[in-house]
């Protein structure tokens, strides 16, 4: 049976870097995936296909992006290390006028990087087109100058800032697909009253919600990790107040806030956990923070409860009455 990726193996992994004088970077959080069948469920499961435009975080020597490549319209991947674009032009070269790598920390990437590397690609498949080559030109290209699915084997260390980073600077993005630390997929897919839901669970929860995960081992990855892993869907959503309106900026930032000081010390009540929140806030957080009893009152919200048994709707609640206390 023909592989979805000829680099899925720890020998092709291990030729590839051999090839070019490389190896693993701890560093920079390098582990390869060496299971075919891993990338095969990543592909199903985040349901790409030739109408999407793919951004890929830590693209390595290529194994996962030449699955995305098989499948997607086009593929923008970020990658730091500065070793890896040599490796990349040769393992990806059949692909090459649908592909485009921007060489940086994922953690600085602009909306005017991947309207750069998108333009880019408009020019290789126009130049592919007039050659006579066959060039896939997806709808989403066309209707959406940014990707509309991320998908990736992330760097542990900034998995879970990344994905709430990008979800709420890159609106065009509507799923994430996800490889990371399985116990940051359970914080990310976290419920109210469990001990993985925090303050980073309610934010994201405002711009995503899970929608499907499976478990991925050590052993699938080169070299293996010391932490199991899982691949988790995130489908972008739209959260709304108690009158069924989308939120307004102001109001999800508010809910961020409120998400903080709930959980400032998740041992202590809102009240108490919210006024030492805001006492360190300067003149602007002690004024919230005297009117706080207010706040909850109006907000429907009993102070003597703890963050971790609110809901996403009862912290926008709270969002919305810091609004209020502020304006």
């Amino acid at each position: 049976m023909t592989k979805l990726s000829p680099l899925a193996s720890p020998s092709a992994t291990r030729a590839v870097l051999e090839a070019h004088g490389l190896a693993t970077k701890k560093a920079l959080g390098q582990n390869f995936l060496i299971n075919d069948a891993i990338l095969e469920k990543i592909i199903a499961l985040s349901q790409v296909n030739e109408d999407d435009f793919v951004l890929e975080v830590g693209p390595g020597i290529g194994t996962l992006t030449i699955a995305l490549l098989k499948h997607a319209g086009f593929v923008v991947s970020v990658e730091r290390d500065r070793d890896l674009p040599a490796v990349l032009a040769e393992t990806l070269e059949p692909w090459a006028d649908r592909f485009s790598l921007i060489g940086k920390d994922a953690l600085d990437l602009t909306k005017a990087d991947l309207a750069d590397a998108a333009e880019r690609l408009g020019t290789q498949a126009d130049a592919a087109g007039a050659s006579g080559d066959q060039v896939i030109a997806p709808a989403s290209q066309s209707a959406h100058p940014l990707p509309n699915k991320f998908v990736a084997n992330l760097p542990y260390a900034v998995a879970a800032t990344l994905v709430l980073d990008y979800f709420e600077r890159f609106e065009s993005l509507e799923s994430a697909t996800v490889m990371v630390q399985a116990e940051v997929a359970d914080r990310m897919a976290a419920k109210a009253g469990t001990k993985n839901y925090g303050a980073y669970t309610v934010k994201l929860s405002l711009f995503a919600e899970p929608a499907g995960r499976f478990s991925v081992s050590p052993g699938n990855f080169f070299p293996p990790p010391r932490v199991d892993s899982s691949v988790l869907r995130l489908k972008r959503c739209t959260p709304v107040d108690g009158d069924g309106n989308q939120l307004i900026r102001e109001a999800v930032r508010a809910t961020c806030i409120m998400a903080d000081a709930a959980f400032f010390n998740r041992r202590k009540t809102l009240a108490n956990s919210c006024k030492m929140y805001f006492a360190g806030k300067g003149e602007q957080g002690t004024a919230v923070a005297k009117a706080l009893d207010s706040l909850f009152e109006r907000a429907g919200i009993d102070s003597r409860r703890r963050g971790e048994m609110l809901t996403r709707e009862e912290f926008i609640r709270l969002g919305e009455g810091l609004l209020d206390a502020t304006n």
